[in-house]
């Protein structure tokens, strides 16, 4: 039996920091563009090849905060493949439902990184998404797939999988799942205890128009009634928000030197999850995520600053004056 297993992608992440870019916004300083000399030779500062990904951030995530934890996974036969499962199991990660694709190359993203934000460029593998027979586990986290799931049969047998077994759901979609429609399957989200995005991902599960100034508690109730029993949406440098059904939280972000923001929404969710495992009611587990999420922003990489289990309650001491307020 597992504590979680983490069903989603894992890819090497191409690290490139650079120095010589501008950044260009319009009038409200929204849709940036990062502008480098076209044709031009970009001295790098920093390169790193890491494994990382939304389903390998947040197995790793939960295996450093001391839950037995599996994944499942797809990955190539090629080095890649075998530096992601390698890794997986360094960190003491079950690797029994890595599925291995003979012939094919694993995911790959070149991450540039400017001014600690990060601007990234993905290549995701065409899976055959098809669910293990899974053990089971306490809680399932749910998260960023390649586009070619939405030709699977993988949501509902998820859904068959939580109805037999009782496992609890955490929610947090991907790019290519949000573009194929949350809602279309309102099975999965009325089995979902948390369903976690940022705030520009919650505009577009909603399909509302962001112009519209939708206050926060009505877009986090809006999420709510597609069934899931909590919401949270997180805001950079703003914090993060939470309903659990009946009240509305705010949190403000840890203090952090940034260094690079790849993977601070999976260590914030895989925070926010190891807290409610362990007992924590979902306000109490939003400091968790807090935590997790600004160590992780201080290192380059998505998994290098995940915390452990000792080094969450050391950083939660040091920020007890950051509290969850009802709003």
């Amino acid at each position: 039996m597992f504590d979680i297993i983490s069903i989603g992608d894992a890819t090497i992440d191409n690290f490139v920091q650079i120095h010589n870019a501008e950044i260009k916004c319009d009038l409200n300083k929204t849709n940036c563009k990062l502008c480098v000399e076209y044709g031009d030779k970009i001295p790098v500062d920093y390169l790193s090849h890491l494994v990382a990904g939304n389903g390998a951030n947040n197995a790793v995530g939960a295996a450093r905060l001391k839950l037995k934890t599996a994944i499942y996974v797809n990955v190539g036969s090629d080095t890649s493949g075998k530096q992601i499962i390698e890794k997986l199991k360094q960190e003491g990660v079950s690797t029994r439902y890595v599925a291995v694709n003979e012939g094919m190359e694993s995911n790959l993203s070149t991450v540039i990184s400017f001014k600690g934000e990060r601007t990234i460029f993905v290549f995701h593998q065409r899976w055959n998404y098809k669910l293990p027979d899974l053990d089971f586990t306490k809680w399932v986290y749910f998260t960023s797939l390649s586009p070619s799931f939405a030709q699977s049969n993988l949501l509902n047998e998820l859904g068959v999988y939580l109805e037999r077994t009782g496992s609890k759901l955490v929610y947090n979609p991907g790019t290519y799942q949000i573009k194929a429609g949350v809602k279309k399957c309102p099975k999965i989200l009325a089995l979902t205890e948390v369903f976690i995005v940022n705030y520009g991902e919650a505009w577009r599960v909603l399909g509302w128009e962001e112009k519209e100034n939708i206050p926060i508690k009505k877009l986090l109730k809006g999420l709510a009634d597609l069934g899931p029993k909590k919401t949270i949406i997180t805001n950079g440098e703003e914090g993060s928000y939470g309903f659990d059904g009946e009240r509305f939280y705010h949190l403000g972000a840890f203090p952090a030197k940034l260094i690079e923001m790849t993977g601070a929404g999976d260590a914030y969710a895989s925070g926010v999850l190891a807290g409610l495992f362990y007992g924590e009611d979902l306000k109490d587990a939003m400091r968790w995520g807090a935590a997790n999420a600004a160590s992780v922003v201080e290192q380059i990489g998505s998994l290098a600053g995940l915390l452990t289990y000792d080094q969450i309650q050391e950083k939660l001491k040091e920020n007890q004056n950051i509290t969850t307020k009802e709003i």
